[in-house]
């Protein structure tokens, strides 16, 4: 998996969030840990395809041009299957906290 975070400042007016930009690729076949973030996702699909699973909700899975929502501390993961998938991230979230944490 690759991670690169393109921007992170914080939002004018809104005190104590920040937003975070980041490119992520994920490979075929893979799933990455279920975590949550200390605010809201939004995730623009470049390439490829994913599943995306939520605690408490039905599995959707997400196409290049597409856009998904994970909602504040949402327990979540993706997986991909065969292609693989690029995905532009925008998250909004309580400043100074880490970007993700893990599920138990």
């Amino acid at each position: 998996m690759n991670f690169n975070n393109m921007l992170s400042t914080q939002l004018v007016g809104a005190e104590n969030t920040e937003v975070v930009v980041s490119k992520v690729t994920v490979p075929p076949n893979t799933t990455l840990p279920k975590h949550w973030h200390p605010g809201e996702e939004f995730a623009y699909i470049l390439e490829g395809s994913l599943t995306l699973w939520q605690e408490g909700k039905e599995e959707e899975v997400y196409r290049q041009g597409e856009v998904g929502v994970v909602p504040y501390k949402q327990n979540h993961t993706i997986s991909t299957q065969e292609e693989g998938v690029t995905v532009l991230v925008f998250r909004v979230h309580e400043l100074g906290q880490p970007e993700r944490t893990l599920m138990n």
